[in-house]
């Protein structure tokens, strides 16, 4: 079947659901691909076709615009066929009650009830069963992945660690409300094929498609499901591709209250994103301290040797008092909670590097010398994840990474006969 000939079919299909005549009713079903022998008919096309059209609100596409959206719909069936075929396998089988709490969560999102959902559906040609089916299959997926690498996922002590101290260095920067678009180069011999599904993405964009709704759609990224957005974020947490263009991005966003970037070449594939929000970094490093001070008026060098080999064994918080009892005139101060942006240059630059249960040393001061021992060091401000929030984001990460890969290899282990 010819390029021409499907979008001669995908237009007409659009065009008969507007006047609420039924596209089945009036072309002949074929097999427009076989996946390990399981045949994808011209109406499963279609009606994923309608459901991208009516989801990301295209309008007036022209040939080649209704071409990309012909092969976005054949390769995200595709996807699902695989996926559901190694469900089945494994014999995954996903419940009423799943599908529907999903059918909620998706009309929550979008300050809706499943009721219009539907009905939106319906009003725009498209059958609801093909939403469902693509439901089916990221839920049986997800179960399958977790299944297979659940239990292999360890996020250790120490990763949480990084990804706090990213944090932590990250606190005072500027953040950005940043939506995301992730194509992935599948193969060397695809990249013109990711071209062109990245132009046409980019050509609706400029016709004003809703961000959210494509991303939904089109982008490979794991954050695909909230629409590509990722939240608040430094721009250090970026990848160093994408973060370099986002001061490109700014005067626009600050003329216009948006900026959209040009495609960005990332490893892996191309990466868009939307600029929708900048503010002031709005979270801070929170120390719990204690100081041990020995005055000016008490400063000897028995006394310093004292306190430098005192603050060598690196006391905890709940001994200072004791050590104090060993030296004389020193005394303990707890200065309790203080943000790092309170606190001078010099003691904060000392702190930087120190972990919970470690101290500055001595520091020269005009009240005399001094140390300060780090009870307790946390990110403080609203929105700031839990370990328990990143220790999640850590494992869908790496789950994600995985199930890119499982399905990556299922599609060059599989018989795919694309007929068109």
């Amino acid at each position: 079947m010819s390029r021409t000939r499907n979008f001669v079919l995908a237009s007409f299909a659009a065009l008969t659901s507007l006047f609420g005549v039924s596209a089945s009713a009036q072309i002949t079903e074929g097999v427009a691909a076989l996946v390990n022998d399981e045949p994808i008919t011209t109406v499963d096309v279609r009606n994923r076709m309608r459901l991208i059209i009516a989801s990301t609100g295209l309008a007036q596409l022209d040939q080649e615009a209704m071409l990309r959206v012909q092969d976005q719909a054949i390769r995200g069936l595709i996807d699902e066929h695989l996926q559901l075929q190694a469900a089945r396998e494994y014999e995954i089988q996903v419940s009423e009650e799943e599908i529907m709490q999903s059918l909620l969560d998706l009309a929550q999102r979008n300050n809706s009830t499943i009721e219009a959902v539907v009905a939106e559906l319906e009003q725009s040609g498209v059958d609801v069963q093909t939403l469902r089916h693509q439901i089916e299959s990221e839920i049986a997926w997800q179960i399958l992945v977790n299944g297979r690498y659940g239990s292999r996922v360890r996020i250790s002590d120490q990763q949480i660690e990084l990804a706090l101290e990213r944090l932590a260095a990250s606190a005072s920067q500027p953040q950005f409300r940043i939506f995301e678009m992730f194509f992935e180069i599948r193969t060397a011999a695809s990249e013109q094929e990711t071209t062109q599904r990245i132009i046409g993405v980019m050509n609706q964009l400029q016709q004003g498609a809703a961000f959210p709704q494509l991303a939904q759609q089109f982008s490979d990224a794991p954050s695909a499901a909230t629409g590509g957005d990722i939240g608040w974020i430094a721009a250090s947490q970026l990848q160093p591709e994408v973060a370099q263009v986002i001061p490109q991005l700014l005067p626009v966003f600050q003329q216009n209250g948006g900026a959209l970037s040009n495609p960005v070449r990332v490893p892996g594939g191309y990466m868009i994103i939307a600029l929708v929000g900048a503010r002031d970094g709005t979270t801070t490093l929170q120390y719990d301290l204690v100081q041990l001070t020995v005055p000016t008026s008490a400063v000897t060098d028995t006394t310093r040797g004292d306190l430098e080999r005192a603050m060598n064994r690196n006391p905890v918080c709940d001994t200072l008092d004791a050590v104090a009892a060993e030296i004389d005139g020193a005394i303990v101060t707890p200065l309790g909670s203080i943000g790092a942006d309170a606190l001078l240059p010099q003691i904060r630059d000392s702190l930087a590097p120190l972990d919970q249960g470690e101290n500055t040393g001595v520091i020269e001061s005009a009240a005399g010398v001094q140390s300060i021992v780090v009870c307790d060091r946390a990110i403080g401000g609203p929105g700031v994840p839990t370990r328990d929030d990143l220790e999640g984001q850590l494992r869908g990460q790496q789950l994600s990474l995985l199930s890119r890969r499982w399905l990556r290899d299922l599609r060059r282990e599989s018989t795919i006969e694309i007929r068109y």
